[in-house]
């Protein structure tokens, strides 16, 4: 049965007032949400039901993997696809995936926020589903798009950081024409970003839902964004801050390190305080002014 298809404009309606996206319509933002695959994703399976959204605008039970495309009044010609965290058991939708889509069409480019699979939600693809959505957004983001970055928040980092830097890793099958394209980004933002799950940094949610709490040292750097940073790798922006509880503080260091070694431009913004989870910035905190260093970056 085909499940994947465009949402009805009631159903697009229903979704944008529960996701907390009425900004869109009074900043006369254009809404419009697409499938990820034309029919079933990889591998069949998955949850039943329909998407559960947190009073918070997380979401889980995530049966129809899709974008929401926002497009400002005057786009200025560049995209951004956007993947919020949740430690791969919830998409932090409320917190971190609307607020940089109000964000960026606010400053005229084009939001692309992913709704991804997630692992442990029944899929036959296991770990991997993930992935595969986000290869697919980028083929698709890319089709429609000539300037394309990917923006990713914690787990979210993680799963862009992945997809940007194994471009060439065949997650999937190939399912039509779409995906003879390539899965790149011009450039890759990772804010507060789970990079590796390797020793001693295996505490995550990441880590357990991906690979699990006994996973051997060869499946955990299979898994590790700073092991697949090449050449031919975007230019990066990290953020993060110094006493976040989460994603420890090395990974971001881990991950320049890594594109240093590599020859990848790569710009690292850490503050002394903020936690994780702080979004486009936590409030009395020096996190506040990352949004003004991105927005640079973005430009340059």
């Amino acid at each position: 049965m085909k499940r994947r298809h465009f949402l009805s404009y009631l159903t697009l309606s229903a979704l944008t007032v529960r996701s907390g996206l009425i900004w869109a319509a009074s900043k006369r933002v254009t809404t419009q949400i697409l499938p990820l695959w034309p029919d079933l994703p990889p591998g069949g399976g998955g949850p039943a039901g329909a998407l559960v959204i947190s009073t918070k605008g997380a979401q889980r039970n995530i049966v129809q993997p899709t974008l929401t495309v926002l497009t400002p009044p005057s786009p200025n010609g560049r995209a951004v696809l956007i993947a919020a965290g949740g430690g791969y058991s919830r998409i932090e939708m409320g917190k971190e995936a609307w607020p940089a889509a109000a964000w960026l069409t606010a400053r005229g480019y084009t939001a692309y926020v992913l709704s991804y699979r997630l692992p442990h939600e029944g899929w036959k693809d296991g770990a991997i589903v993930s992935l595969q959505d986000a290869q697919r957004a980028l083929r698709l983001v890319r089709q429609r798009e000539k300037n394309v970055s990917v923006l990713g928040f914690s787990a979210g980092g993680h799963l862009l950081g992945m997809a940007v830097s194994r471009a060439d890793f065949l997650s999937y099958r190939a399912t039509d024409a779409l995906d003879n394209l390539p899965a790149t980004a011009d450039r890759a933002a990772l804010i507060y970003p789970i990079i590796t799950l390797e020793a001693p940094y295996t505490h995550t949610s990441t880590h357990k839902m991906l690979v699990g709490n006994h996973a051997p040292a060869s499946e955990n750097a299979a898994w590790s964004v700073q092991e697949f940073v090449n050449p031919q790798s975007p230019p990066f922006f990290l953020v993060q801050a110094e006493d976040d509880p989460i994603s420890d503080p090395h990974n971001t260091l881990i991950m320049a390190d890594a594109c240093k070694r590599e020859h990848v431009p790569v710009e690292m913004h850490r503050y002394s305080s903020g936690g994780h989870g702080f979004g486009m910035g936590r409030p009395g905190t020096p996190t506040m002014a990352w949004p003004e260093h991105y927005e640079k970056w973005l430009k340059s």
